[in-house]
C-alpha cells in the first residue's frame, strides 16, 4: 500500500494519513522506491484492526 491507498482506507486527508503512518506504532514501509514508501497491506490492516477497529469491513 501507498500512502494513497492507506488515506483511503483510513477515510482521512491526506495530511492527517501522513500524521498516522509516521507514527511510532505504525507499520515500518515494507520498501522504500523511487516514487515513494510502500507498506505490507497485512501490516496495515493489523494496525487498522488494533487502532481503529471501526474500520474493520
Amino acid at each position: 500500500m501507498g500512502p494513497a491507498e492507506i488515506r483511503e482506507r483510513l477515510r482521512v486527508s491526506r495530511q492527517r494519513a501522513y500524521q498516522v503512518i509516521t507514527r511510532d506504532d505504525f507499520p515500518e514501509p515494507y520498501q522504500i522506491l523511487q516514487s515513494g514508501k510502500v507498506w505490507d497491506a497485512g501490516e496495515v490492516e493489523q494496525w487498522i484492526s488494533e487502532h481503529r477497529p471501526s474500520l474493520l469491513e
